[in-house]
């Protein structure tokens, strides 16, 4: 069992990672105005002491906590460490450095001490009502200090009771979003204050529209620094890599385990091989024991911006290898090693380098065009390039070659459909987000089937179906409202799902690959089950365009090479197609199709 401490954006962030597992869990908050609807989950309120917390935990078997509460709730953080339970913390605030010219405190002791010796002339505290208790030595001390709490009674209630002077308090509304750095600049200047107080609580708290306020009107600015906490607890900084630390920490709380694509195992094993190559060059400045050669482990960033860290295995300086972890995604790639060679040159002063990809043994080659690689690059696709260069452009501005090699991938290659889209010599790097999400056809439809249920639950009666990434976020920009569920290439068996809870409206967001596929008849789309069947779409070509268009689909390649040489009529064919046999397992409700590009 995993119980959630929660009340913030993580904390729901947590709640729908786990609504994904087939195991009850718990979500904690201190009080009951944060709305979450639970499917598997089961909502408990109020504060909990450490013998509170220890006794619940025991109770219900809890095996895992995960701590999403605010960061300066120092009082919870503490009590979870002393329950000695294996404790995830979600950290999606990014601690940037802070602008030049704040003025750092470490904790809220050391912002009185300091605020004791400067002396501004008045003070706006934006640090909440919480805080009033922490800077009463200043402000009982003859520290002139106006409070901005929220407009609750609850909050008003906390702050006379601590002694603090109602007349000045300033309040903002709680349903209201945050102040914009206009709003905050014209709070300052009501005020009247020189100096202003505030929380490193990055976005979410509004912290940079303050800063950039304050620093308008050449103010102080006393930032006070998020508590620290216990070095052993397990640091996550998004959805897919709490997900891959519950299903590491509580064993089959997820009935399939995530994987690492192997773009982003590429992409460590080249982290790894350029800084044990900085580190191993006399020149670079950086010494052995700095970097390291003997590296364990790196963590890079995935496409939207989380961070994940990988065990590496680093055999000589600037060449570094990655097991790809096994998922229970039925990939041939899984267990495979990705072995990186990289090589500088120093550039022109001034210039920035250029990164250059080589293809290794095991690595395919592109001989056709279609897929967005020029012919005779290595198939190292887009995201993964993307991926790797910005790893390298931060440890160097020097040009550099990478050489990515695959051990046993010639012999992998044979067993996908590399040779069909014009890909020789061994397999593809790949990936747009990062991660390999299981899609095994039991527990995957299962799963699928969970996320439906729980959309009937919050009585949603529309539903969006995405193939992937791509596709959600088309569904999301066609209709932002609507819940969006990936269904991965099981057309046929999402669609029966749906019609079977009694959804009222579809829409299937698809790319022409896909489609392509579907308009044949086949509803469950994976390429290790069918290709795209070029006699079909030449067939589809000659019926709605002439026989010069059935000729011209003879040169392609790829289905998306299709946008480029045929006329609506033809795609509008392919869509009706897709409709018809979408409707053998769908027979009633509303039913659309939009393209993914």
């Amino acid at each position: 069992m995993v119980l959630i401490f929660g009340g913030t954006t993580e904390g729901r962030l947590a709640v729908d990672v786990c609504e994904q597992g087939t195991a009850p869990f718990y979500y904690s908050t201190k009080g009951e105005l944060q709305q979450v609807t639970l499917h598997h989950g089961v909502r408990i309120t109020g504060a909990m002491t450490t013998d509170d917390m220890r006794q619940f935990c025991q109770q219900h078997d809890i095996r895992l906590i995960v701590d999403a509460a605010h960061p300066f709730a120092e009082g919870l953080h503490r009590a979870v460490a002393d329950v000695g339970l294996p404790v995830v913390r979600i950290e999606t605030r990014q601690r940037t450095p802070l602008p030049a010219g704040l003025i750092e405190c470490s904790d809220f002791d050391d912002a009185v001490r300091r605020l004791c010796h400067d002396r501004p002339k008045r003070l706006l505290a934006l640090t909440g009502v919480n805080s009033l208790s922490r800077l009463a030595e200043y402000w009982r001390g003859g520290g002139d200090m106006v409070a901005r709490i929220l407009r609750r009674q609850e909050s008003l209630q906390k702050a006379l009771a601590e002694g603090f002077p109602e007349e000045k308090l300033v309040y903002y509304e709680p349903e209201h979003t945050l102040p914009t750095a206009e709003e905050e600049r014209a709070l300052m200047e009501q005020v009247g204050c020189d100096a202003i107080i505030t929380k490193q609580s990055g976005e979410e708290g509004g912290f940079p529209a303050k800063v950039e306020a304050a620093q308008a009107l050449g103010l102080r600015i006393y930032v006070v620094k998020p508590p620290a906490l216990p070095p052993e607890w397990t640091y996550v900084t998004g959805r897919h890599t709490l997900r891959r630390a519950i299903e590491r920490l509580v064993p089959g709380f997820f009935p399939l385990a995530t994987g690492l694509t192997t773009g982003t195992c590429a992409t460590a094993a080249v982290k790894a091989a350029m800084l044990s190559l900085l580190g191993a060059t006399e020149e670079s400045g950086i010494r052995n024991e700095e970097l390291g050669i003997d590296i364990a482990s790196v963590s890079v960033e995935l496409p939207d911006g989380e961070e994940v860290t990988v065990p590496v295995s680093v055999r000589a300086p600037g060449v570094a290898a990655v097991v790809k972890d096994e998922s229970d995604d039925p990939d041939v790639t899984r267990g495979c090693t990705i072995v990186a060679q990289v090589a500088t040159r120093k550039t022109t002063e001034g210039e920035r380098g250029v990164v250059r990809f080589l293809q290794g043994t095991g690595v395919g080659r592109v001989t056709l065009p279609g897929l967005g690689i020029p012919v005779g690059e290595p198939a190292i696709n887009a995201t993964p390039r993307r991926m790797m260069e910005y790893e390298v452009r931060a440890l160097t501005a020097d040009d550099v070659d990478i050489t990515l090699s695959v051990e046993g991938g010639e012999e992998l290659a044979r067993h996908t459909f590399n040779s069909r889209v014009g890909v020789v010599d061994g397999i593809s790097i790949i990936g747009t987000s990062g991660i390999v999400h299981p899609l095994s056809h039991e527990a995957f439809v299962e799963s699928l089937g969970r996320e439906l249920e729980v959309a009937v639950a919050m009585g949603q009666t529309s539903v969006g179906l995405a193939n992937g990434k791509a596709g959600e976020t088309a569904l999301q920009d066609y209709c932002e409202d609507m819940r969006v569920v990936l269904c991965g290439n099981l057309i046929g068996e999402a669609l029966a799902r749906v019609h079977s809870l009694g959804f009222q409206r579809v829409v299937l967001a698809i790319g022409l690959g896909k489609a392509v596929k579907l308009a044949e008849g086949h509803l469950d789309t994976h390429s290790h089950k069918v290709v795209m069947n070029k006699a079909f779409v030449e067939m589809i070509a000659r019926e709605t365009v002439g026989e010069k268009a059935a000729e011209a689909c003879e040169h392609i390649t790829l289905a998306r090479e299709l946008w480029d040489v045929m006329p609506e009529a033809f795609f509008e064919r392919i869509r009706q197609l897709c409709l018809v046999h979408c409707r053998t397992v769908f027979p009633t409700g509303e039913l659309e199709m939009i393209w993914v590009r």
